[in-house]
């Protein structure tokens, strides 16, 4: 597991024809129009653990669902600005585990795994999240390669506290998908943050794992 020192960084990238040109103007217009309709996904219920497998293209798409049992409900949709194929629900995080490394090994693509406790620790969720209070200037660096478990703490710095007692750790805070997040662990040992995962869910939190390398580091500790 890696552990951050703390940085001075803060919170907070020729048609030849003019038939085949209006077929390409239709084609291009079509696509445009697809993209608008893509939903956003839907949150899992309380207790479950989706996978959503980040797939841009509909070749990613065709190929994911074809590697896929028929019995695994899919569904393309937008989660943050990535578009992605949202994968069933289960109910164990060993079986979301199982299917992620399967897609990531099979087909080539990366999965997020997100979860979404039976009791939320009292959260209440804002339209705008605040960063924690913070006294430093702002340094966003980008995280390696390895795995992410972010947590969401709607508005509510004094969740930091929380958070670094249920990891024994220290808390970072990083930018996801244009959004804030606190940083409960950033490792390259799978089963570490899968194990980090399944406790912060056990624990009431709001947490996501995700690869760390399309994470910004703002704070490599959070400080209250």
């Amino acid at each position: 597991m890696y552990r951050f020192q703390t940085l001075p960084s803060v919170l907070g990238l020729a048609i030849s024809t003019m038939s085949f040109a209006y077929a390409g103007l239709i084609g291009g217009m079509s696509s445009v129009l697809a993209q608008k309709t893509i939903p956003s996904c839907q949150p899992p219920n309380a207790g479950e653990y989706l996978l959503l497998v980040v797939s841009p293209t509909a070749n990613n798409q065709k190929q994911l669902r074809s590697a896929l049992p028929p019995e695994l409900k899919t569904i393309t949709c937008k989660y943050l600005n990535e578009t992605v194929t949202r994968v069933g629900g289960f109910n164990k995080i060993d079986d979301a585990n199982r299917w992620a490394r399967y897609v990531s090994n099979i087909v080539g693509l990366s999965a997020i795994i997100t979860t979404r406790p039976t009791t939320t620790a009292n959260v209440q969720p804002q339209s705008q999240p605040k960063p924690p209070q913070q006294t430093v200037s702002y340094n966003p660096q980008a995280l390696g390669e390895g795995y992410a478990v972010l947590v969401d703490y709607y508005n509510r710095p004094e969740l930091v506290n929380s958070v670094q007692q249920l990891v024994g750790g220290n808390v970072g805070f990083v930018s996801y998908g244009q959004r804030p997040y606190l940083l409960a662990v950033y490792t390259t040992n799978q089963s570490e943050a899968y194990n980090t995962l399944q406790k912060l869910n056990n624990g009431g939190f709001v947490a996501s794992l995700v690869d760390s390398r399309k994470v910004i580091l703002l704070r490599s500790t959070v400080r209250l």
